[in-house]
């Protein structure tokens, strides 16, 4: 009878919002003419006829993400990163009691034909993510997608072999922390590479600037070679692939790490 009930509560909260959006459907919908903030950032994105107001990426969202407001992505990440600590704190204990357990990981995991086959796909999801996160200035894609993409390799290792069997392996939750400090390092260090550059020559810059501005010549190269990096984009997305990758396996190693150890 509880069941029952449950049921039909959660069929009329579906139902509800089902009809609310329905409703709302109107104003949801966009209208014909683009926006005027729309229309600056879909002409300036790439458009090298406008030097000092270009990003010089094809792809507006990462545009939007690391320039127009890199400083909001920038608190994102690091909102991310103190979660993270948090909880590697809250589970310290239970994370070493974990590794002292004497687990045979031969015998840990599911069947010798899943293992064969996770050993075999893991490297593609990795070269994949990196792929989406390092084409993320010309393509849809980024960083975070990249390293999100990228941390469902070990995740897939963890529920196939074990947890241990990452650790033991390696990929522990500190040498991740490791990596993904490494990676806010580099987001940073980015945010403030136009800057550094106007002090070097005594030019003013901007915290967060990629290409140059009216009343600032400084600016972060679009291309090396004839390759298109954006500028600062293809950094961002490299260290926050890293980031974010790191910080994904952490939260996995932390939830599936079971009290007492793994048997």
């Amino acid at each position: 009878m509880q069941r029952a009930v449950e049921v039909i509560v959660i069929m009329s909260l579906v139902l509800a919002i089902a009809l609310l959006l329905l409703l709302a459907s109107e104003y949801l919908l966009p209208g014909e003419s683009v926006r005027l903030l729309a229309s600056f950032y879909l002409y300036t994105t790439y458009n090298p006829s406008l030097p000092n107001y270009t990003v010089n990426s094809p792809e507006a969202v990462t545009a939007i993400v690391w320039d127009y407001r890199g400083l909001d992505t920038l608190f994102e990440t690091a909102v991310f990163y103190l979660a993270l600590i948090a909880g590697l704190a809250l589970a310290r204990r239970l994370y070493e009691e974990g590794l002292r357990e004497d687990v045979d990981l031969s015998k840990s995991g599911l069947s010798l034909i899943v293992k064969t086959v996770t050993r075999l796909t893991s490297p593609m999801i990795i070269a994949v993510g990196a792929s989406i996160a390092l084409h993320g200035h010309l393509t849809p894609g980024g960083g975070f997608q990249g390293g999100a993409t990228i941390a469902v390799a070990p995740m897939i290792l963890i529920v196939v072999f074990s947890t241990l069997f990452l650790i033991k392996h390696g990929v522990t939750s500190d040498r991740m922390l490791v990596i993904r400090s490494l990676g806010l390092i580099g987001i940073g260090l980015t945010a403030i590479l136009a800057l550094l550059m106007g002090l070097v020559i005594g030019k003013f810059a901007y915290v967060f600037q990629n290409m140059p501005k009216l009343n600032s010549p400084i600016g972060v190269p679009a291309t090396i070679g004839n390759i298109l990096i954006s500028g600062t984009l293809w950094f961002f997305n490299l260290f926050e692939m890293f980031a974010v990758a790191a910080g994904f396996v952490i939260a996995f190693i932390i939830l599936m790490l079971v009290k007492g150890g793994e048997k």
